[in-house]
């Protein structure tokens, strides 16, 4: 099957980071069995000038698109058509990406078959938006009315896209989780003279790591010698820095800034527990990397985590205190195995399930238009 991508995330040599999901699913997508070619349309600040690569095997022809300039939609959507042409169907990737397929299919001019697949937050957790991104929220609402078909990668996500859609089509693919190479046993607490807790994400208000330095303090209080690692960086870093110089936090903090794979999983090999409190999220794809890891995982109920963390696995909490959290962080240290903790999330987020719940959504949008 041709399938046209576009997607307003992706790589470039300015933003070597963004999309990274993207990515993950058109290369399952292709292992699947289908000719993907996708189409960035790349922002002005990730723009590195380059109008055709290859990024690993993937195809991508970029389009300069500023989603806030008329011209730039206007110009995207001349361009569309032609680029369509031959596709069997055009697959777009998150809520960004919207726009220009909404204008072209209100013009009358998108013949083929439009998958949607959405990620975005502020359809589960509008209380994290900016006034700008709330007041947004209709437009976006109308416009995933448009596709044959949207996916979401969680139920709870599902859920409010299924209010704007009615009784059209809203299926679940999750996203990607690699695997573990190696299940390793974390280290002894005795060993190490520490309990530590890692979260892997942005330093950003909707991530709410300032609640996981509480948590920290909490068990320090309880003379319980804890350390929590953040992995990511963001607007709120210096915040945390500023705080973790400050006594009880001082020396029980550490911020290792963003990671590759490798070092992510090297974070989490390094540490006891997950931890997660965060204001919003979907899928949460990093708390679904330490389960595969072998590490339990104490996390809010902000997001679609519940549909996969087993009780073996850790647990997901409403609303929850920094004395709640670390109840929890002291209850699942030590009660599994990592193997039976990565044996619980199963192989439904394999890229090759990925893979092929999109190509079954494929033939069952073009089955739905023959």
């Amino acid at each position: 099957m041709r399938v046209v991508a576009v997607s307003t995330w992706f790589p470039t040599k300015r933003a070597p980071s963004s999309g990274a999901f993207v990515v993950k699913d058109v290369v399952a997508i292709e292992d699947a069995g289908n000719e993907v070619k996708l189409v960035h349309l790349v922002p002005p600040h990730q723009d590195d000038g380059t109008r055709h690569v290859v990024h690993e095997g993937i195809t991508v022809l970029r389009l300069p698109f500023d989603p806030k300039s008329p011209m730039d939609m206007a110009a995207v959507v001349r361009q569309l058509p032609s680029v369509l042409e031959g596709a069997d169907l055009v697959h777009s990737m998150a809520v960004s990406s919207l726009g220009p397929l909404t204008l072209l299919k209100a013009a009358g001019r998108l013949t083929i078959p439009w998958v949607h697949t959405e990620h975005w937050s502020g359809l589960t957790n509008p209380e994290t938006l900016t006034p700008f991104l709330w007041a947004s929220r209709p437009v976006v609402g109308r416009a995933l009315s448009a596709p044959d078909t949207v996916t979401a990668v969680c139920e709870y996500l599902a859920d409010p896209i299924r209010e704007y859609r009615g009784d059209r089509p809203v299926e679940i693919v999750p996203c990607i989780v690699p695997g573990a190479e190696e299940i390793i046993e974390p280290p002894s607490i005795d060993d190490v003279g520490e309990l530590r807790m890692v979260t892997v994400g942005g330093l950003i208000e909707r991530k709410n790591p300032m609640m996981a330095l509480d948590v920290t303090e909490e068990l320090l209080s309880r003379g319980i010698n804890s350390r929590m690692i953040f992995v990511g960086d963001g607007s709120l870093r210096a915040a945390i820095e500023e705080r973790a110089a400050e006594e009880p936090l001082r020396g029980h903090v550490t911020l290792t800034g963003n990671l590759d794979r490798a070092g992510v999983v090297q974070a989490l090999n390094d540490s006891h527990v997950f931890l997660g409190p965060t204001n919003g999220d979907n899928f949460f794809v990093s708390c679904a990397e330490a389960i595969a890891q072998g590490r339990p995982v104490v996390v809010s109920d902000k997001g679609g985590q519940g549909e996969y963390v087993k009780p073996i696995a850790g647990r997901v909490l409403s609303n929850a205190s920094a004395a709640e959290y670390a109840d929890a962080v002291l209850a699942v240290v030590g009660r599994a195995s990592a193997q039976e903790i990565a044996d619980s999330i199963g192989t439904d987020f394999h890229p090759d399930s990925v893979g092929h719940g999109y190509r079954d959504v494929y033939d069952n949008v073009l089955a739905g238009r023959r």
